[in-house]
């Protein structure tokens, strides 16, 4: 029994823990509005300076670093977590462990299991796993501290809580036990990225990062879900997350997932050393080919109906690409304004907490600058990266396109496999109420599927076109 439920508390982490603060969102899939009526509401947002970094060794410290220090001891849960077929390719005892887990070493030389940021960013379609898709199958529903419980007796039994592995442990411990107190999803497949990095900060100290069981700011109360995008948008973004929130030096954001265990800003600059290097890997990433198909003639068609209503907000594809980073205000997008509207409101104390710390130290600053809108996103790859909108609450592109086609409650079954070739999505059921953390409720604060109803202009025949060229990106 208490085999099994380790094996559960390493899943926990899975859910506990965000990487999805490293990523840009991904927001609505197409825009159609007249030229005229639509310049208003755009806003462009400029590049930023980005430091350089080494591709290869950005992927071998992605799967093999330490950025996330602490954990449960190897050698008391290694053995028990489910492989994945070393999807990764890794040597070592990280050959054992399933993707968004390595072996580490603790600050303290104790070989620990500590979740990667593969947690968030590394998903299934088709039954393969692919590096940098978005993972949508977590689940935050529940309060799963008690297994925290579990680990502490095993720990303490086996070693001691004066040993060396239980100090491995306790920073891991001590985090995962506030955003488990903290966090709670309405259903399955979103994640509380956002949530989980405005709880950790309003713990710590903004300039040394060291960690206080008082909060040194208001906690958040609102959970904002998000559907985690894409890592290979990346590359085009002069801003990083839904609402265009994140500035300035990439690296240096994409770290964040190394506040769950950091142990001050000292150990904070040793990791941003190698995270310029993360990024330049990430730049890297492409999406995986559609596997089906294309109607190459009906494709074409699709092309000048995307050129012609979608291109603008977009982008254009092909051998003569462009992605203009645009930013849609809220008042023409019209999706759920929860997780924008938020960093004015219930997270503000996160964004005044950033600009104070040391993130926003020279000579690589960050900041966090909220804005009133959502960035029209680029749609490589869009065919696998289901479902849709900031909160995923729309299953296929075909909803995205045709609004009264949308599901107020929907149903999916989470095998990567149940794919809807056509309409570019998951296959689902619509159901009669919510209530269940299984069924997607869009009635709810945060959950909407309203708003990008600019497809609803298209004829049906110009919307199947277009289906088909979206499958080529």
């Amino acid at each position: 029994m208490n085999t099994q439920k380790l094996v559960y508390l390493a899943l926990f982490v899975f859910f506990a823990f965000a990487a999805t603060l490293s990523c840009n969102h991904d927001d609505d899939n197409t825009n159609i509005t007249p030229e005229d009526t639509l310049a208003a509401h755009l806003t462009y947002l400029p590049a930023s300076g980005q430091r350089n970094g080494d591709p290869a060794a950005g992927r071998d410290y992605l799967i093999y670093g330490n950025y996330v220090a602490s954990g449960i001891p190897y050698n008391t849960i290694g053995g028990l977590l489910p492989g994945d077929g070393n999807v990764l390719g890794r040597t070592g005892d990280n050959a054992n462990l399933p993707a968004g887990f390595s072996a580490v070493n603790a600050l303290n030389g104790v070989r620990v299991v500590a979740p990667n940021c593969l947690q968030c960013h590394g998903g299934y379609i088709n039954g393969q796993f692919v590096e940098g898709l978005g993972n949508s199958s977590t689940d935050y529903t529940g309060n799963q501290s008690g297994l925290i419980t579990i680990a502490d007796l095993l720990i303490t039994n086996t070693y001691g809580q004066n040993s060396p592995e239980w100090q491995a442990y306790l920073p891991f411990r001590t985090s995962t036990l506030k955003l488990s107190e903290i966090l709670h999803a309405e259903v399955r497949g979103i994640n509380l990225a956002n949530n989980v990095f405005a709880v950790l900060a309003s713990h710590r100290n903004p300039v040394n990062f060291i960690w206080s069981d008082e909060p040194v700011m208001p906690e958040i109360t609102q959970m904002a879900p998000v559907d985690v995008p894409p890592w290979w948008h990346i590359q085009k973004k002069h801003a990083l997350y839904y609402n265009g929130l994140g500035e300035g030096d990439f690296a240096r954001l994409i770290m964040a997932s190394n506040l769950l265990t950091v142990s001050d800003t000292s150990e904070a600059r040793v990791v941003d050393n190698h995270f310029p290097d993360v990024y330049a890997y990430l730049k890297t990433l492409q999406p995986p080919p559609y596997p089906e198909t294309i109607d190459q003639t009906l494709a074409e068609q699709g092309r000048q109906v995307f050129n012609t209503n979608c291109a603008r907000c977009h982008g254009t594809y092909g051998q003569n690409e462009s992605y203009p980073n645009i930013l849609v205000d809220l008042e023409t997008i019209q999706t759920d304004p929860l997780l924008a509207e938020g960093y004015y409101a219930d997270a503000a104390g996160y964004v005044n907490w950033h600009a104070q710390s040391w993130f926003s130290e020279e000579p690589h600053s960050a900041a966090l600058v909220p804005k009133r809108g959502y960035m029209a996103p680029p749609l490589d790859g869009i065919w696998a990266t289901a479902p849709y909108f900031h909160n995923g609450s729309v299953p296929t592109v075909a909803d995205v396109l045709n609004s009264a086609g949308r599901p107020t409650f929907w149903k999916r079954t989470f095998d990567s496999n149940d794919y809807n070739y056509e309409k570019l999505g998951w296959n689902y059921t619509a159901e009669t109420q919510g209530g269940s953390t299984e069924v997607y409720n869009t009635t709810l604060e945060g959950y909407r599927n309203t708003g990008h109803t600019f497809g609803d202009k298209l004829t049906d025949t110009d919307r199947i076109a277009l289906l088909e060229y979206l499958k080529t990106l």
